[in-house]
């Protein structure tokens, strides 16, 4: 595919929170890629809504710091492999404690039913 333009990466709006430099694409939405793309010497960025593609100019030298995720702090309960899990307590019928996990970091889907007549 072709390259829509060149730009030079001070053009990019860059958030140091996700790491995501980020460029406005003609069709409204906005051309992305991230820090961690760029060491990898990548240089391409692309927009989710259209086919456009834009090369990014820099010098790996020049870029920020590349910090580790969150998630790789070394906590025992990755190692476990209790990642998100939350442990319940329940008494039973005659008094032990019943211990069961739940999953609390995954999201609730609510669901809908259509009637069709």
């Amino acid at each position: 595919m072709s390259i829509y333009e060149e730009v030079e990466i001070e053009d990019l709006d860059y958030d140091p929170r996700t790491q995501i430099y980020t460029y406005p694409c003609p069709c409204g939405d906005k051309f992305t890629i991230s820090l961690e793309a760029l060491y990898d010497g990548e240089d391409i960025a692309t927009c989710p809504s259209c086919t456009l593609r834009i090369e990014i100019i820099y010098d790996e030298e020049n870029l920020p710091p590349l910090r580790k995720d969150d998630d790789d702090d070394g906590d025992d309960d990755e190692e476990d492999g209790d990642e998100g899990k939350e442990e319940v307590s329940e008494e039973g019928e005659r008094g032990e404690t019943k211990e069961e996990e739940i999953d609390v970091d995954l999201p609730t889907v609510g669901m809908k039913s259509l009637a069709v007549r």
